[in-house]
């Protein structure tokens, strides 16, 4: 058996298709979520995808030490886990968890890392803490094309370890998507179709990649809110000091199929990274408000399908210019030169637990 263990819902959708390769192949799966009271969309995810699980542990909030206390705990369930169900392979989006008790326990591990530095440039001592802590324990890192691979070479790695794919992440789920108006009017009635649609995602200010909340994007859309538009606030983590200090807005905060309202917006403002490359993938004019730029985002950023900045003048005036237009024949071009193979991850699996 092969072990998921999903930290974000970001990788539900990744691994979905690989799940379902493994499955045709007669490889069973076990799925384990870092869910949990603190952080219900992980959870609430992989049940709209109809996928089983088990939810083990929380994030620990913000603090060091809840991180820590948490991360302890996670450690412990996953050994019974693991033993219980006679795992052979554990594959993570570089969980530390899941890394720290295959290594003790000698199961292979396979990562997937998309942001092994906060930077695009080679100094390594931007690398994040999950690069740190994780990429030394890999018998395989795979990683998105535009990531050199001397980064996980610098941390221990050999160059047969480390496999590229050719794609951005969000094309595995994306590229036999379509989208549905009607779903979206039978969901978000609340949204007049005669406006522009403006979403926005706040950062994941309380990952161990980012240093700290800003204020910058909220003072934006101070003023954004004030446009003849639909402003539609996906919350991060909790809703109530949005809906205090944007009424005017839609706080979504029930679970739905965000793909169908990225690929109707008209922009979106994105703290965060895979959303921001989903609303790039159906063209939508993307501002990038993430502390940091990635590898990834220096990709989209150079074929102009997005936009960084971090200051709420800025984001304002790029607001106002950028919701007359659309880059849809250009994400059109750029993603069409991208090439999915689930083999080439199921492959691997396979010489894994065939070990």
């Amino acid at each position: 058996m092969v072990l998921f263990d999903i930290e974000m819902p970001k990788w539900v959708l990744f691994f979905k298709p690989i799940i379902e390769s493994l499955k045709r192949d007669g490889i069973e799966s076990l799925i384990v979520s870092r869910g949990g009271e603190s952080f219900t969309e992980l959870n609430d995810v992989l049940k709209l995808h109809n996928l089983d699980f088990i939810s083990i542990g929380e994030y620990g909030g913000a603090s060091l030490k809840g991180k820590l206390e948490a991360s302890l705990y996670r450690q412990n369930r996953l050994i019974e886990i693991v033993e219980k169900h006679d795992i052979k392979c554990v594959l993570s989006g570089s969980v530390v968890d899941i890394n720290r008790v295959a290594f003790g326990l000698g199961i292979p591990i396979i990562n997937f890392q998309d942001i092994p530095t906060k930077s695009f440039d080679d100094n390594y001592s931007s690398a994040t803490p999950i690069t740190r802590l994780t990429t030394p324990f890999s018998t395989y890192v795979f990683k998105p094309f535009m990531i050199p691979d001397n980064i996980y070479l610098h941390f221990g790695l050999e160059k047969s370890q480390v496999i590229e794919y050719d794609f951005l992440d969000p094309y595995i789920w994306l590229k036999d998507f379509k989208s549905d108006r009607a779903y979206l009017e039978k969901t978000l009635p609340e949204i007049d179709f005669k406006k522009p649609i403006v979403v926005v995602r706040e950062e994941e200010y309380k990952a161990s990649y980012v240093s700290k909340q800003t204020n910058f994007l909220y003072e934006a859309l101070q003023e954004i809110k004030k446009l003849d538009i639909n402003l539609i606030i996906i919350p991060r983590y909790e809703a109530n000091y949005l809906k205090e200090d944007f009424p005017e807005a839609i706080i979504l905060e029930k679970k739905i199929i965000l793909q169908h309202l990225l690929a109707f917006a008209n922009i979106f403002i994105g703290g965060g990274g895979t959303i921001n490359c989903e609303a790039c993938y159906f063209g939508t004019p993307v501002i990038s408000t993430r502390s940091f730029i990635s590898h990834y985002d220096k990709f989209l950023i150079d074929n102009e399908l997005m936009i960084h900045s971090n200051d709420s003048k800025e984001i304002l005036e790029h607001t106002k210019t950028l919701i007359k237009g659309n880059n849809r024949e250009k994400a059109e071009r750029i993603f069409a030169k991208m090439n999915l193979n689930i083999d080439l991850f199921t492959d691997k699996i396979k010489e894994l637990i065939s070990r």
